[in-house]
């Protein structure tokens, strides 16, 4: 029997357990299955996704990640997720400055630890072109009972957000699975949808790509306030309810320039320490 280390975090409920490279080799296992099983919440210790650091990124990053959804499909990025890993990899001085880079798949990511003990990640530039999210369809979607205006956003993972004066959750949970694998998103898609409060405040339910509903998702916060921004329904920094707690968004973008990268704020905290018997 095999005992590895590893560590349960979580950002506004959205939660990971993470390991060391040096965990995973002990584990015998591919990233993929061992993701399915850490992650599993009947046999394992349960979470939303596995990430374990690269400490010989490819790029001139000054680390790297392997992230994994919970059905151990590979996810281009993961903003509660980046919060996390980059609290996780600061205290065990893995990196030794508070402001540094990450290599994903979605490319290079800057998170920093805020001295109040929030991070603050620079998500990059949203991306709009179609091509790039990947998306291939009309802004209208009918699913069952229902039709949607959609906005369609790439934050190095593709979303469908979705705005609505219905209740959010009831939604998500009712359409986000067919969302998920409409074929206008050919990688499939994370799905939010978006209630606005105010200028400066929106509620956020998701349906994630390869996880279902999670309490939390920070691409998804960034995506829907991006979208809320280019639909001229909020102002440039906006705080996002979520199932599992709040973040807020910045993005100084618009519709006419929104080339501008946009920033996700929020907590990162450490759930407890166990070790896994394989």
């Amino acid at each position: 029997m095999t005992t590895i280390n590893v560590v349960k975090m979580q950002g506004c409920g959205n939660d990971f357990v993470i390991l060391d490279y040096s965990e995973y080799e002990k584990s015998g296992l591919t990233m993929e299955n061992l993701a399915k099983k850490l992650c599993d919440r009947n046999f394992g210790i349960g979470a939303d996704g596995m990430i374990i650091p690269n400490t010989n990124p490819k790029t001139d990053a000054d680390i790297g990640w392997y992230f994994y959804n919970s059905d151990g499909t590979t996810a281009q990025m993961c903003g509660n997720g980046m919060r996390c890993f980059a609290k996780y990899v600061y205290d065990k001085k893995l990196v030794t400055k508070t402001q540094f880079s990450v290599e994903t798949l979605a490319g290079i990511i800057k998170p920093q630890i805020l001295p109040d003990g929030l991070v603050k990640v620079n998500m990059g530039v949203p991306i709009l072109e179609d091509e790039k999210i990947p998306f291939k369809g009309e802004r209208i979607v009918t699913l069952k009972d229902k039709t949607f205006e959609i906005t369609p956003i790439s934050m190095g993972n593709p979303h469908c957000v979705i705005f609505t004066d219905e209740d959010t959750m009831y939604l998500a949970q009712n359409y986000g699975a067919l969302m998920e694998k409409h074929p206008y998103f050919p990688e499939k898609t994370n799905t939010e949808f978006v209630k606005v409060i105010s200028r400066n405040e929106i509620e956020m339910r998701v349906y994630e790509r390869g996880c279902g509903i999670t309490l939390a998702c920070g691409t998804g916060a960034c995506a829907s306030v991006a979208a809320c921004i280019l639909n001229n329904l909020t102002e440039q920094k906006v705080k996002v309810n979520l199932l599992g707690g709040v973040v807020t968004v910045e993005w100084s973008g618009t519709k006419q320039n929104p080339d501008a990268d946009i920033f996700l704020i929020g907590p990162a905290q450490y759930s407890f320490y166990a070790q896994y018997m394989l």
